[in-house]
């Protein structure tokens, strides 16, 4: 009977698994950029016709750039006069291009030569812009990274130097952008300084929580709502004066002082021709996980969809939440319990080794776990990427670490390392999807029998 029980109990676990890996599915499939920038296509094209515009200018940068799009050009016809697709690498496909784009890769998260190249090409076309010309801007995330124009009395060595940096200190994506902002020619709606008196139309992909319009993508064609002083207190925050380049600092002094101009605020004439539009954020993916799990018989309960915090202290809060719920399965439809969550969390690394907040809150919910049984969490990046590795994040449940132990490893001395993907390689668990081309930050399904 033992036996058995455990055969059941494996069986259990690896259907599991299965399950979650279709709800992820599922949520991208709701969150496809090209699907949700289709709905608005007739959209653009009556302001360009109501508008009398003799120019449409498509600048499309992010993460999830180029199906968004392809979504316009495909519906285009004749009407498109230029437009430039920025992404990170290997986010393009092979073959299907449009010859009236203009396509280009470069670094994330840490921006590179290429991007500053292609930055410049876009910055040359809105300094082109009239008001005879509309421009559609197509925002993803990813793009304060990858729209990179720094200051010009900053190299882009002493730009990476800065996010790197921060990256490292755990600074999170609303401190990582007020920083970038002040630093930069595009960001911080300069953007739409850029292009004024063209009228700008923003389709945006959040992968922010509460969708604020001046960090998402370090909110290029919106009012930053923060100023050189709060870039100080980031820096500050985190003790990074003494490290980060002296220019860089010099220039937030000089703007704290006013010496430099802030980033134009609301009010601004430059905003008066600019409307911006959410297509997509992570409420919608939990939305589209929480039919998912329904359809497949399952009660579901979204925990938060605004999770952030150190990826290791989630994980133990997740953890926590679903062997408490666990308890109450009695009480559901067939015991069969769904728990959500979503946002993005962040990893103060400490340790030399690979991994990402979603591979490091997974490692840790699996220490709360072990040895329970009935229990399976998926936690992954919409994005299909996890920190600088070839995963989108892991699946644990409570034999992960006795699977560890057997095997002679250590779990606590991967996470003390942040070496979530070693772990997760060597002993199984990684979610791997490969680049979605959609970016509405991470989801955590955590499936309860």
């Amino acid at each position: 009977m033992p036996f058995f029980k455990g055969l059941m109990d494996q069986i259990e676990q690896n259907d599991r698994r299965q399950i979650a890996a279709k709800i992820f599915d599922a949520v991208l499939q709701g969150v496809d950029p090209y699907v949700l920038v289709e709905r608005y296509v007739d959209r653009i094209f009556a302001a360009y016709q109501d508008g009398n515009y003799r120019k449409l200018l498509l600048i499309s940068f992010g993460k999830a750039a180029y199906l968004m799009a392809r979504a316009v050009t495909d519906a285009s016809g004749t009407i498109l006069f230029r437009g430039i697709v920025l992404t990170k690498y290997g986010h393009l496909p092979a073959a299907g291009l449009s010859e009236r784009i203009n396509y280009r890769e470069a670094g994330h998260p840490i921006p590179d030569e290429a991007g500053v190249k292609a930055t410049d090409q876009v910055i040359e076309a809105l300094q082109a812009a009239d008001g005879q010309t509309l421009v559609v801007c197509l925002i993803s995330g990813g793009g304060s990274a990858l729209l990179v124009a720094p200051h010009e009395n900053i190299t882009l060595g002493e730009k990476q130097q800065v996010t790197r940096l921060l990256l490292k200190a755990g600074a999170d994506i609303q401190e990582l952008n007020t920083v970038r902002k002040h630093i930069s020619r595009i960001k911080g709606g300069r953007l739409a300084e850029l292009a004024y008196p063209a009228r700008i139309l923003s389709l945006i992909l959040s992968d922010v929580i509460g969708d604020p319009l001046d960090v998402i993508a370090s909110g290029p064609t919106s009012p930053d709502q923060t100023t050189f002083a709060d870039a100080l207190r980031v820096i500050q925050r985190y003790g990074l004066a003494d490290m980060i380049p002296a220019k860089v600092l010099d220039i937030l002094v000089c703007g704290d002082r006013g010496e430099i101009p802030d980033t134009p605020k609301e009010g601004n004439p430059v905003f008066q021709k600019v409307e911006n539009l959410i297509i997509g954020s992570n409420r919608k993916a939990i939305e589209m996980a929480e039919a998912k799990a329904s359809a497949l018989g399952y009660q579901v309960v979204v925990l938060s969809s605004e999770l952030k915090g150190e990826a290791r202290d989630v994980g133990v809060w997740l953890a926590r939440e679903a062997i408490l719920r666990q308890r109450q399965c009695h009480e559901t439809d067939g015991g069969r319990l769904c728990l959500l969550a979503g946002g993005e969390t962040t990893v103060t690394v400490k340790g030399g080794g690979l991994g990402g907040r979603n591979m490091e809150l997974a490692l840790a919910f699996a220490f709360e776990l072990k040895g329970t049984a009935g229990i399976t969490l998926l936690s992954a990046g919409t994005d299909g990427t996890d920190g600088p590795t070839d995963a989108a994040g892991a699946i644990v449940d409570g034999e992960t670490l006795i699977k560890a132990a057997a095997k002679g490893f250590d779990p606590k001395d991967y996470l003390t390392r942040n070496d979530s993907y070693s772990f997760f390689k060597a002993v199984g668990g990684l979610m791997i999807t490969g680049p979605t081309g959609t970016n509405v930050m991470d989801i955590q399904i955590i499936l309860l029998g």
